[in-house]
């Protein structure tokens, strides 16, 4: 029981990232309507549940749905959409954990090159040594052992997740006054 709410857990984070630190970028990056910087908060909580509530409980749903079959992790998942709807399911699961796949790479990469170009300045040295750990790490996940880029990943995030609670505790009073006073425009 343990085990499972502790991957739970894991597997949560790397689902939604609330609380990481990477969705406030793109929310940065939009443009707002109305104009308030609580209405995109709105937003990006909506995608929070939309993942959570709706995609996750679908995949639990689906495994639960199709009884016992073989398999972990997104395997688990292939099997029993092939249970249920048919050998083009583990196909199409395959094609969409890669389109997810690619996408967050990108967009990790872009949020990171941004973050790096707003502390140093654009300096072109470091952006040449930041493309090449990212491309390092990259390879690494490709080809090496499962159980320990699953270990790695699990503490990088945990680390992004205590350094970004951190800074969510000292700005909360901001973000209620601001939730208060576009609920107060509204």
């Amino acid at each position: 029981m343990g085990a499972a709410v502790l991957n739970g857990f894991k597997r949560g984070l790397f689902s939604n990232e609330a609380g990481m630190g990477s969705a406030p970028n793109a929310a940065a990056a939009a443009t707002p309507y109305p104009p308030h910087p609580a209405s995109q908060g709105y937003v990006q909580m909506a995608g929070v549940f939309i993942d959570t509530m709706l995609i996750c409980t679908a995949s639990a749903a689906i495994i639960l749905l199709a009884g016992p079959v073989e398999g972990t992790g997104i395997g688990l998942v292939q099997n029993a959409l092939t249970s249920e709807v048919g050998g083009w399911g583990k196909y199409f699961l395959a094609v969409v954990v890669l389109f997810f796949a690619f996408t967050s790479i990108v967009a990790n990469y872009f949020y990171a090159e941004n973050c790096l170009v707003f502390i140093e300045h654009n300096h072109p040295a470091g952006l040449l040594i930041f493309r090449l750990i990212v491309l390092a790490m990259v390879l690494f996940g490709a080809v090496g052992s499962l159980p320990f880029v699953w270990n790695f990943a699990d503490v990088a995030m945990g680390l992004m997740a205590i350094t970004n609670l951190i800074a969510i505790l000292l700005l909360s009073g901001l973000a209620v006054k601001l939730a208060r006073d576009y609920d107060a425009q509204r």
